[in-house]
């Protein structure tokens, strides 16, 4: 659907919705919202996230910690070396 027919068509066809798009809503819902018309409180734009895998993601942050951890200890050894005060340790 082009840029033209999709603007036009809900107001030539006058169609309940088009997801994401127009809705039609009376004047008892448009009288609810204090007769605010910002398009945001009729028609939702946000598209819906996929699901995530929470067991994966924890998986990765406590590699990703045991990563910083270990950088921070090389990182410290090299501090040391030159003589100056090394990093603050990461939380555990």
């Amino acid at each position: 659907m082009s840029i033209s027919e999709r603007s036009s068509t809900p107001y030539q066809e006058r169609p309940e919705s088009i997801e994401r798009y127009a809705r039609r809503v009376g004047m008892e819902e448009i009288e609810a919202n204090d007769f605010n018309l910002n398009i945001s409180r009729y028609v939702s734009t946000a598209e819906q996230g996929g699901a995530i895998d929470l067991s994966a993601t924890h998986r990765e942050l406590v590699e990703i910690e045991k990563q910083i951890r270990d950088s921070t200890a090389k990182h410290n050894s090299f501090l040391k070396e030159l003589g100056l005060s090394p990093l603050p340790a990461p939380d555990k």
